[in-house]
């Protein structure tokens, strides 16, 4: 300060062109500093390290290179917490259990937005998509709905579906083994469908409302791709009016076809509960306590159809993972079938009462979500102010994403066999089901995500897998199919179709067989008694 004063003193001395001189050099002089001192304690110096992006576009290269990001040369060279921008967004990649655990989980109240995604979240879905709206008053009172029907103790009411469902799977698998890609589908979505509306077993893909959702789905998933519409770029093309964007008319149209289809499939189970023909599923909870959670009719139809868009897909995608596993991975078939007959035994199907004495059965499920995430890196977070993690600057408006795929096959916490399917890791020296890894919120895994974002199906998600898998392996016996040679037809456990929502395995062929002369017989015992042969 002494020596502005004594510049200032001496400008006082010079006259003419020499003030002039002077004031523009003192002024130049002082501009110079303080843009140094705003530089040099800039926050943004500090963001964490990642790869040199390109001018005005970024780091897309790197964004649009799945295998990349989803690689352990990602987390190798630039650590646990990896900033990347497209054009002017920041992006950092959380690539360990406990970075994410400490930011999306521990930090939730900072980090439970989404970014914004205009035609998806705003226009095709009405701002009514639970999974895709940004946090606020809607999103907390739709969560707290749907915590209502789908809390752990709340999914066993599910129960008696998931095990009708799951005899009719293995069954069908059975009559045309051939066709068990189309069997898994069919039984994800007739589960979901009776879960949530109430609906008569699905005997085939091809049922209406069970197309329409699909569709539905695969709208949705579409949308929120990158670069899939210009209005994501140039948000000012939202106020642009439909009669003059096609994008936005057949959005907006979607929107009201979609509305009428969940709205009428909610009625119907109104219907069914005033006749007194109802049975427990999660559009039937909310009704009755529709006035308490605070839910008009079009927030309600929309909350219930999440449940099927949140799981069909990524559910079906898990369970070809397991077909891939039992047959790449025989051991584990074996083991589990050893399980199975020492508690269950080959006179009657295997049932919910078997779980808690199922622990290497469970642990499968655990093992399939970790060693294959059908989603390898999850669904985008985004923090509401300015934060700091372990000396490193993130930005207010930062998308956060999770790295699950390499998050799952650490090292350090998974062993260096981590790449491969061994369920035993989820169990203690005694063969019991062991606590899961700290930030796996006793899971296993991080594949239901973080923090207030948490998959609220997970625990419908594990009971479905777990009786399928197990009335599957009780029956049924997978090997790999042989060539012309009479040798085993390899089978690729890393390759993968990318159909834009789920990562599944590439094609493969097997041969499965009863595993022993009774088991269809037995099967269509416990089919007639659930009204289903």
């Amino acid at each position: 300060m002494s020596t502005t004063f004594y510049s200032l003193a001496l400008v006082a001395s010079w006259s003419g062109a020499s003030v002039r001189t002077g004031l523009i050099s003192l002024l130049s002089i002082i501009l110079l500093k303080l843009c140094y001192v705003r530089y040099t304690r800039s926050p943004w110096r500090k963001l964490p390290p990642g790869p040199q992006g390109l001018p005005i576009l970024g780091n897309i290269r790197q964004l649009n290179d799945k295998r990349w990001l989803t690689s352990r040369d990602c987390k190798g060279t630039y650590g646990d917490v990896v900033y990347l921008s497209a054009l002017g967004r920041s992006i950092i990649v959380l690539n360990s259990q406990k970075a994410a655990a400490d930011l999306l989980g521990r930090r939730a109240s900072n980090y439970s937005d989404r970014p914004r995604f205009i035609v998806a979240a705003e226009i095709l879905t009405g701002g009514m998509e639970v999974s895709l709206i940004q946090y606020g008053m809607l999103w907390r009172r739709m969560r707290r709905a749907a915590h209502e029907g789908l809390h752990k103790s709340a999914a066993k009411a599910f129960n008696n579906i998931q095990m009708t469902e799951a005899v009719l799977l293995t069954s069908g698998i059975l009559e045309s083994p051939g066709r068990w890609e189309m069997h898994m589908r069919r039984f994800t979505a007739s589960m979901i469908m009776t879960a949530v509306y109430d609906t008569p077993v699905i005997h085939s893909l091809e049922d209406e409302s069970v197309r329409r959702i699909n569709d539905h789905v695969m709208r949705v998933a579409h949308t929120v791709l990158p670069g899939s519409h210009l209005v994501e770029l140039l948000p000012w093309m939202k106020h642009i009016p439909s009669r003059f964007a096609k994008w936005k008319r057949t959005a907006e149209e979607w929107f009201r076809r979609d509305t009428e289809m969940f709205e009428s499939l909610v009625d119907s189970v109104r219907t069914n509960m005033a006749k007194g023909t109802d049975s427990p599923c999660l559009s039937a909870t909310l009704i009755k306590k529709q006035s308490r959670i605070g839910l008009n009719g079009l927030e309600l139809a929309w909350l219930v159809s999440t449940m099927y868009g949140a799981t069909s897909e990524t559910t079906t995608g898990s369970m070809y993972w397991w077909m891939l596993a039992m047959v790449a991975f025989p051991e584990t078939q074996r083991r589990a079938q050893a399980e199975l007959d020492s508690v269950v035994g080959r006179s009657r199907v295997p049932s919910f009462s078997d779980l808690p004495n199922l622990p290497y059965l469970r642990a499968m499920v655990k093992e399939v979500l970790r060693w294959r995430s059908v989603l390898p890196v999850g669904i985008p977070h985004c923090s509401l102010e300015d934060d700091w993690y372990e000396g490193m600057f993130i930005p207010k408006g930062t998308m956060c994403l999770v790295n699950v795929a390499v998050c799952n096959h650490d090292p350090a916490i998974y062993g260096d066999d981590a790449g491969l399917f061994d369920p035993s890791r989820h169990l203690d020296s005694d063969g019991a089901l062991a606590p899961g890894p700290p930030d796996t919120q006793d899971e296993g895994h991080i594949v239901y995500g973080f923090g207030k974002r948490i998959c609220l199906g997970r625990h419908v998600a594990n009971d479905t897998m777990f009786i399928a898998y197990a009335v599957m392996l009780w029956a049924m016996k997978l090997v790999p199919d042989k060539d012309e040679d009479g040798g085993d037809i390899p089978i690729d456990v890393d390759g993968y179709l990318d159909n834009g929502m789920v990562h599944t395995p590439l094609p493969f062929s097997c041969k499965i067989t009863p595993r022993f002369p009774e088991a269809i017989a037995i099967l269509d015992e416990e089919r007639e008694l659930r009204g289903q042969l």
